[in-house]
């Protein structure tokens, strides 16, 4: 059974930009890490203070694993310290939850 992490932040609204390398460089490390992350989203319209990232994983256990090979790689280091240096996390909150909504029917396009 897979496991959703979703990860709800508070950013600081002025330094969306910095956010927004943070997602990207994530987008490098996260999946090198072992799981697979569906994306991080940051605001656009509405509230200009709320951001997610959401990723896949096939147990908590899985998760502890996954969080110590992101902690020890180069680039999980650097981001982390990016994060710590420019302070634009305001909050972190993090819930994990099954999807409940399988099967999905096929997708139809209007």
């Amino acid at each position: 059974m897979t496991i959703t992490c979703f990860i709800r932040y508070e950013i600081d609204p002025f330094k969306r930009d910095a956010f927004a390398e943070y997602s990207r460089n994530w987008g490098q490390a996260i999946p090198r890490a072992g799981v697979d992350l569906i994306g991080y989203f940051a605001p656009h319209e509405g509230s200009a203070t709320t951001a997610y990232g959401v990723y896949d994983v096939d147990s908590l256990a899985a998760y502890e694993a996954y969080r110590t090979r992101l902690a020890a790689s180069p680039e999980g280091r650097a981001n982390y310290e990016f994060a710590k240096r420019e302070r634009f996390i305001l909050k972190e909150d993090r819930m994990f939850l099954k999807r409940a909504s399988t099967p999905h029917a096929e997708w139809v396009r209007p």
